[in-house]
């Protein structure tokens, strides 16, 4: 793809270094996609694995050799060990690269591969094992002098034993999965209570997502940044980091938005937490690319949260500002070369901030997936320093089956303001229709003022957006230039409909009209908007105040380019009908406006408004996906069930009506 060099990372293919013939990608969608840029760079063929509904996927077709393994539901897929051992039998694969999730940390997985004699890409059996009970890698980070957590080192086996501990460590306490990631099976608990309601889901989470329900319990540190080291070991004992990612924007423990370096770190406190990384990599012989996840307080403190002994989702950021690329290392140190870089051939140039594009609706609980089939797509890659790291095309389905993940859009600046204002660039020009997607709010983050000084914490969503996300506020100018926008289009889409092959037709509008008073109505308001038009500038008076717009008006074209007051602003038009309804993207939020003459507004005065539904005695699925369990039966103050365990449901369908 045309993306800037920089951007790109660096993968220093040298011939004469023989790695692999062949590799086995044991992943899906972007990540697949990424690790096969790099082999099809080093002159690797790539094997795909697939379930039935990805048979026509994006890694799918960009593998030289593809094997279906199995139906969609990843526990007979992409989890499928058997199946994936028989597909890498079939296929002579040399190596296996297991991407993030999945079976990337899963230790039998190395155990087989390693009894048939495949190279597993990543670390070995006994780092995978440390570093991924969360009890035994504490216990590993305290004996190599790392900063941890206070907390209990031990399995937390009932209710009543957490809630003492809970007593004994002091409130606010984490509860987790001792085998968990992603925020899975983790609960925050402030008393007693909550403790005991919080083993209890956490067990539950725990067992279905990852086969193992052991908790543990340790000090929750309120408000903390979550800055993570990028670590790099080879099998002859050297060891790099690789600076750090800031990734506090979260929400339910997972990283939306993350960036490199970290506005918060000084280099005493960054080289402090590097050598930490690096000698906890060495204390269980690592060697693959790995991250060392740690939270600072306020204060520059910093704990040891977990080791991920995988590529994480948000490698790009740290290519990006060292030049590096992650799975060429990984693929290297599979093969036992040394590392090629010492400490100090590690920079930091310039900024990089990544922001991940979700099918999800941001407007509940800051993301619940949404489902589709993407209509129309398109990437900003036009536009320099940008990086897109996706798995899906026009066309693709997102399913219920695997993470709504759209991509990972990077930008890259020699400054942090560089970085932002591409990436705010780079948000307006990106293309998504098919599926609810979360643009919205990235946007909003990105240019928020505490976000943009870098004032933010793991909170930072429930603290700004403390009732909820709501889209962009509108301050009055900005109103004013969405609804002379909304008016423009209007008018040109009205113009147009009048010619057909470029020849004018009978209308009833007279073709030389170059002046119209219209009503707009936005939201609970009303504005009057009087346009004149003269060549391609619309002059439009909305409320008594004069803006100035100009564009190229392709109305076939998604995206929108216009000048307004003299500012480049990008539009998105998402629909338009003749009854003047018209919904525009414009500063990353979706706006709903009707533009209609003077008379049409006067007469929808008189039409009956649409009653809402009364949603008191029903209650409607929030979000697309399986119903693990039902806890009640009609009768239980409840009126009916409509659903039943196992079941798939959509968005919004019915799933118990009340008494």
């Amino acid at each position: 793809c045309a993306v800037h060099s920089r951007v790109q990372y660096s993968t220093v293919y040298n011939p004469s270094e023989k790695t692999f013939d062949k590799i086995l990608i044991a992943n899906r969608g972007e990540i697949a996609c990424r690790v096969m840029k790099t082999c099809k760079k080093m002159g690797i063929q790539t094997v795909a694995v697939h379930s039935e509904v990805d048979s026509s996927a994006v890694h799918v077709k960009m593998a030289d050799e593809a094997v279906c393994v199995g139906p969609a539901p990843t526990n007979k897929s992409y989890l499928n060990m058997d199946a994936i051992m028989d597909a890498i039998r079939a296929t002579g694969a040399q190596a296996v690269h297991p991407g993030y999730g999945f079976l990337s940390e899963n230790k039998e997985f190395a155990k087989r591969l390693a009894a048939e004699g495949v190279t597993f890409i990543g670390p070995d059996t006994q780092a995978i094992q440390a570093m991924g009970d969360k009890i035994e890698s504490k216990l590993i980070a305290k004996a190599a002098k790392v900063n941890t957590i206070p907390g209990f080192d031990g399995v937390v086996k009932t209710a009543e034993e957490a809630v003492k501990i809970a007593q004994d460590i002091g409130y606010p306490v984490m509860i987790k999965a001792s085998a968990g990631g992603g925020g899975k099976g983790m609960r925050i608990a402030w008393n007693d209570e909550e403790t005991r309601e919080g083993f209890r889901f956490s067990s539950q989470e725990a067992a279905s997502s990852f086969g193992d329900d052991r908790l543990l319990i340790e000090k929750y540190i309120d408000n903390p940044r979550h800055i993570e080291i990028q670590v790099l070991a080879d099998k002859h004992g050297n060891a790099l980091w690789l600076n750090e990612r800031e990734c506090s924007i979260q929400r339910r423990n997972q990283k939306v938005v993350e960036e490199a370096p970290s506005t918060f770190l000084d280099p005493v406190t960054r080289q402090a937490m590097g050598e930490q990384a690096v000698q906890l990599a060495r204390a269980v012989q690592y060697s693959s690319a790995g991250t060392v996840e740690f939270l600072v307080d306020s204060k520059k403190n910093f704990y040891f949260l977990e080791m991920n002994t995988r590529l994480q989702v948000e490698h790009p950021i740290t290519e990006c500002i060292t030049g590096l690329d992650l799975v060429e290392q990984m693929i290297r140190v599979a093969k036992g070369y040394q590392l090629q870089h010492k400490q100090q051939d590690i920079p930091i140039n310039g900024w990089a901030i990544e922001t991940r594009v979700y099918a999800e609706d941001p407007y509940k609980s800051f993301g619940l997936p949404s489902i589709g089939w993407l209509s129309q797509y398109q990437e900003p890659l036009n536009l320099s320093n940008v990086r897109v790291d996706s798995g899906i095309q026009e066309g693709s389905d997102i399913s219920i089956y695997y993470d709504p993940m759209i991509s990972k859009l990077v930008t890259y600046g020699a400054t942090r303001g560089e970085a932002l204002a591409r990436m705010e660039e780079a948000l307006d020009n990106y293309v998504i229709r098919g599926v609810t997607h979360n643009i919205p709010l990235l946007r909003e983050i990105i240019t928020h003022p505490r976000f943009i000084s870098g004032d933010i914490n793991t909170n930072f969503l429930p603290e700004v957006y403390p009732e909820g996300f709501k889209g962009h506020q509108l301050e009055e100018d900005k109103r004013r230039e969405l609804v002379a926008s909304a008016v423009a289009l209007h008018i040109t889409a009205q113009l147009r409909s009048q010619k057909v092959l470029g020849n004018l037709r009978v209308s009833s509008t007279p073709v030389e009209c170059n002046h119209w008073e219209l009503c707009v109505e936005l939201g609970e308001r009303r504005h009057v908007a009087d346009v004149t038009k003269s060549g391609n500038i619309y002059t439009v008076e909305v409320d008594g105040n004069k803006v100035e717009i100009s564009g190229e008006w392709n109305l076939a074209s998604p995206l929108l380019p216009l000048r307004i007051n003299g500012k480049h602003r990008m539009l998105q038009c998402l629909s338009r009908d003749i009854s003047g309804k018209i919904v525009l993207q414009y500063l990353g939020t979706s706006f709903k406006l009707r533009v209609l003459s003077k008379l049409a507004a006067e007469l929808n005065s008189y039409m009956p408004e649409k009653v809402a539904e009364d949603t008191s005695s029903i209650l409607r699925s929030p979000m697309p996906g399986t119903v693990v369990a039902v806890s009640v039966k009609p009768g239980d103050t409840v009126k009916s069930v409509h659903c039943k365990p196992g079941e798939t449901v959509g968005e919004g369908d019915l799933l118990i009506e009340l008494e």
